[in-house]
């Protein structure tokens, strides 16, 4: 049945006009996205306008493989990958047919880097899964990207492709709560436990310690933060349109509640989660090199932004994007770039 998220006035259209930016800086085709959300007369049906969509692609991306097209494959299996992920964007009720459609991304995700980047491996326990990209260049390091509340690894392309252009090997993971670990784990926000199992198990990979970097978006910002004041290992951090804090359960939007709900497993745990989600003590003990990005724009009730964390960190910096939304997808090149040169120096850095 329908909660009070899906029941607001106008939530189709808010809903859509709101994840319009987000979705292209996933690398869905704009005019795709216009296709398919012109369709919906309910947010309900959401989930399975996208997870048609993704299907579609991922059709498409069999008819090249049978004819030994491997490029065009391998991207239509990636295109798959991003609508199967925008599937689960929103708190709907059917949590089988969400853990469906992230683990369809995952399959097609996988299959479109084992035509791409055949040197791409995956890594994982039960609390956590991703793919280490870029494996030749990890001696120079591996960047973590940690993805937010209702995220996942098939979601930040863009940033993946940009840090390992810049010759950075990319790790990027679902960790307890998120992507294909949503359906049989929750939210954690004590996140530098699953990073240390993480860091434990790239050197395992790679043979011996490698310098390591974190950028966390959205929630994965304070998951980034949280973990470079607590994992000695991590050597820098970048949040992006990341909390210094939660204010209180109360003080969020429905959005924000019911996937916390879901996601932590129950209300009583999501109340729980909010208050634990606060930098202000932990931002003092971030010993490493601290980009902050935030959009501008980007305002949500009950979420404080992280000039305070750039402010509290010993070694922080701030950028704040004029114009920037939540996630930036708007303004990808005023920050993208930074991003990708930002930690790229501070990997090389740590090499040298």
């Amino acid at each position: 049945m329908p909660t009070p998220f899906f029941r607001q006035p106008g939530v189709l259209a808010d809903f859509i006009a709101q994840n319009r930016s987000r979705t292209y800086g996933a690398g869905l085709d704009p005019y795709a996205y216009e296709r398919v959300t012109s369709r919906l007369t309910d947010l309900m049906d959401w989930p399975g306008a996208f997870i048609g969509e993704g299907r579609r692609q991922l059709a498409d991306g069999e008819r090249f493989e049978a004819s030994g097209a491997v490029r065009s494959a391998g991207e239509a299996y990636r295109r798959a990958a991003r609508w199967f992920h925008c599937a689960v964007l929103l708190p709907h009720p059917d949590r089988e047919e969400a853990a469906h459609a992230a683990r369809q991304a995952d399959r097609a995700m996988d299959r479109a880097l084992a035509l791409l980047e055949p040197d791409a491996v995956r890594v994982e326990d039960d609390s956590y899964a991703g793919r280490l990209r870029g494996i030749a260049h990890a001696g120079r390091g591996v960047a973590v990207v940690v993805p937010g509340l209702d995220s996942s690894k098939e979601e930040f392309h863009d940033l993946a492709d940009a840090l390992l252009a810049r010759g950075v090997a990319v790790f990027a993971m679902d960790g307890p709560g998120q992507g294909v670990r949503a359906a049989t784990t929750t939210v954690d926000a004590d996140y530098h436990h699953v990073m240390a199992r993480v860091v434990d198990a790239l050197h395992a990979r790679l043979g011996g310690p490698v310098p390591i970097a974190v950028v966390g978006l959205s929630l994965g910002g304070y998951y980034a933060a949280w973990s470079a004041a607590h994992e000695p290992r991590i050597g820098a951090a970048v949040t992006v349109s990341g909390p210094y804090r939660l204010t209180g359960w109360d003080d969020t939007v429905p959005f924000v509640r019911e996937t916390l709900a879901l996601r932590s497993g129950s209300e009583r745990a999501g109340r729980e989660f909010v208050a634990r989600v606060d930098l202000r003590e932990a931002a003092k003990r971030i010993g490493v090199p601290l980009l902050v990005v935030d959009g501008a724009d980007d305002v949500i009730p009950g979420v404080e932004n992280g000039a305070g964390l750039a402010a509290a960190a010993p070694y922080g910096e701030y950028l704040s994007v004029p114009g920037g939304d939540h996630l930036l997808g708007n303004v990808r090149e005023r920050w993208l770039p930074v991003v990708g040169d930002w930690i790229a120096e501070r990997l090389r850095g740590a090499v040298s």
